[in-house]
């Protein structure tokens, strides 16, 4: 019989003694007997650090919801949704999960609502779906957005020969342990920590919130955050050549780094999503989407601390690439970024509107963005068709089709090792909630948008860091 869980336990490893404490223990002593004690600990611990990771979690999401706001009581003076919304695209409808579905039905419905949109990889998230797209009329939402503003990919091409990773394939697994650091709160200090210009930026003296948060974020620069984010080598293969990147027919040595704006933008987003709350009363069902008027102070102050957020992700990749690029010795051939929890000022059938990407990758005509699949599961370069029915987007990943805690309880470590043994991968970190098999498969998930963007190239996972899971790497 598995040891009960004390509050100590939980305490211990950062729960504070309130009603939340009482929840968890609940939740850790009437679960998971497969699990040991140690193991349910580390789990519970995983969901305090990573909230946001579990709100489509059938189990913990009550929880997770509960540690990222507090409640808010009944509101009065609701704003009523729209009776009858405008249709939407959605594209692979049939990977696609109900909740989901009602999630972006719920936001066609807001009166700020102008046209939206489902990717092939949407699963159900925390106010709009993840793989939701939606166009409003000067109205920003903080959840629209998501919680890891800025979160993206980018991508560095560099003039290294496949045949060279195998043959080298130590170094690039002891520089990638070297230059990176994942994890909640983990930071660089002292004389480790980066330097990039974005630190100086007016911006930074937008509010006290904003300010105070300035140390925060030059002590996480340059690293990654939990749950799918990652650093990985792999291969790129360019079928043919590309004649706007300028890159021969072949097979390269790629990085590839999926990351956001850490504890920085994630403050930002809790803020300001209570100030829309309290300043857009919305039915129960909608509440989460509570939104900002753009010509209200609040909404341009959002608006300023999103894009500042958004480019502090941005150097968080840099500072990783640079690292790697230098220590590696490559030439860069080309590098692809784009980022996927964001909002944009778009022009939509001649109207000018908010575009909300949250888990979507632009691809308007012409635009270059890497969608994902898993850590054995290939990865796209793709170029967007600017597909207006989209809202010229695409999918940012496979999308997960286990939820976490399913996963941790169905996905055997030796399952594990064999899929990553399988495909040839050298995995630093993760846990089982990580496992390749929580994903929807990301052939089907291309097929789905063959509409929404060309593939340019194809890179194949090889060393993969992700955020710890209890071991000692982190």
């Amino acid at each position: 019989m598995k040891t009960t869980i004390t509050g100590t336990d939980l305490i211990n490893v950062g729960y504070q003694p309130n009603e939340i404490l009482g929840v968890a223990l609940k939740l850790a002593n009437a679960n998971y007997p497969e699990l040991s004690a140690e193991e349910t600990i580390a789990l519970f611990k995983k969901v305090k650090d990573y909230p946001e990771n579990f709100l489509d979690d059938e189990t913990l999401e009550a929880l997770a919801a509960a540690m990222i706001e507090e409640a808010n009581a009944p509101k009065d003076e609701t704003i009523p949704l729209v009776e009858n919304a405008k249709e939407y695209a959605v594209y692979g409808t049939q990977h696609i999960e109900a909740g989901a579905k009602n999630q972006m039905d719920i936001a066609m419905k807001l009166p700020v609502a102008v046209a939206g949109a489902l990717m092939p990889d949407a699963h159900q998230g925390y106010g709009l779906p993840i793989g939701g797209v939606l166009a409003t009329s000067n109205a920003i939402i903080p959840y629209g957005v998501g919680v890891d503003i800025g979160c993206r990919m980018a991508l560095s091409v560099f003039d290294i020969p496949a045949e060279d990773f195998e043959a080298n394939r130590a170094k690039y697994q002891r520089e990638l342990i070297a230059h990176t650091k994942f994890g909640a709160g983990h930071g660089f200090h002292g004389q480790y920590k980066a330097e990039h210009e974005v630190l100086d930026r007016n911006e930074f003296n937008l509010s006290p919130l904003i300010k105070n948060l300035h140390d925060k974020a030059w002590s996480q620069l340059g690293t990654s955050g939990g749950g799918n984010h990652f650093v990985e080598f792999g291969i790129i293969e360019f079928e043919q050549k590309d004649e706007i990147l300028h890159i021969e027919k072949g097979k390269y040595v790629a990085l590839l780094t999926h990351s956001g704006s850490r504890g920085f933008g994630a403050t930002i987003a809790g803020y300001y999503t209570k100030l829309a709350k309290d300043k857009t009363k919305l039915p129960r069902e909608a509440a989460n989407l509570a939104y900002l008027d753009l010509n209200s102070q609040e909404g341009q102050e959002y608006w300023i601390a999103m894009n500042l957020a958004g480019d502090y992700a941005s150097a968080c990749h840099q500072v990783i690439h640079d690292k790697l690029t230098k220590a590696i010795g490559g030439q860069l051939l080309a590098k692809v970024e784009n980022h996927h929890n964001f909002a944009w000022k778009e022009i939509w059938n001649g109207q000018e509107v908010v575009v909300h990407r949250k888990g979507a990758t632009p691809a308007g005509k012409g635009v270059m963005g890497i969608i994902p699949g898993s850590m054995t599961a290939p990865g796209f370069l793709v170029r967007g068709k600017g597909e207006a029915s989209a809202i010229n987007s695409a999918s940012h990943g496979a999308g997960r089709q286990m939820s976490r805690t399913q996963a941790i309880k169905t996905v055997t470590k030796d399952q594990m090792r064999q899929v990553l043994k399988d495909h040839g991968v050298t995995l630093i970190g993760a846990g089982k909630d990580e496992a390749p098999m929580a994903y929807k498969d990301i052939n089907l998930v291309m097929e789905s948008q063959k509409e929404l963007v060309d593939v340019v190239a194809k890179f194949t996972p090889k060393i993969v860091r992700m955020a710890d899971d209890g071991s000692r790497e982190d």
